[in-house]
């Protein structure tokens, strides 16, 4: 399999953590990509021209991180990060969207943040900072168990950006509870030894 990635894409960490949770990172290519740049070899497997995509053994083009991850929990003999069913199935998927809602009004933010500001680009500055900042709240009165599932990996990748990015927002000192949980869930390997870097 082939991965096409940028190191500091937290979507791309999302699908780097659960290849090594389930024990099959060594079975992938990281494929260095820059997306902005839409170099053709790529757009033909991706025509969106964002990072994470995946190329399976078979050819197949998959991307978007949800997508990527539920095909990864299909390859290997690890315990399943998709529950199949239940209360368990639904309380997965929907910290995996509260997670990627964290990152879909935070990542786009930050280029915002380094535009010329006007009122509009303010307000819509405002009103991204503001979801995150509810769903921070709801994660802080319900925070993910500690069992590795594709849940609580893309929370613990979404607050990892928040770090990474807005540090001079720190959101720890009001979420005691979910930065306990952080701090205790980031050992897992996955989390652990996908952390972002400059450079």
């Amino acid at each position: 399999m082939k991965l096409h990635f940028s190191p500091t894409s937290p979507y791309v960490r999302k699908v780097r953590a659960c290849a090594i949770t389930r024990g099959i990172d060594n079975q992938i290519e990281l494929v260095p990509t820059d997306a902005n740049a839409s170099p053709p070899e790529f757009v033909a497997n991706n025509p969106l021209s964002k990072v994470p995509a995946l190329v399976t053994d078979d050819g197949v083009a998959l991307f978007d991180s949800p997508v990527i991850c539920e095909y990864l929990d299909t390859v290997g003999d690890a315990l399943p990060m998709f529950p199949s069913h239940g209360a368990a199935r639904w309380r997965a998927l929907k910290y995996q969207a509260m997670a990627d809602g964290i990152l879909d009004a935070s990542v786009p933010r930050r280029g915002e943040l380094a535009k010329p500001q006007d009122e509009g680009r303010k307000a819509w500055i405002a009103r991204q900072e503001a979801a995150v900042d509810r769903t921070l709240d709801a994660l802080e009165t319900d925070p993910p168990h500690r069992i590795v599932d594709i849940g609580s990996l893309a929370v613990a990748c979404a607050l990892g950006y928040l770090d990474f990015r807005f540090a001079a927002q720190p959101w720890r000192s009001t979420h005691p509870k979910l930065a306990a949980w952080y701090e205790a869930f980031a050992q897992n390997p996955g989390i652990a030894n996908t952390a972002p870097k400059e450079g």
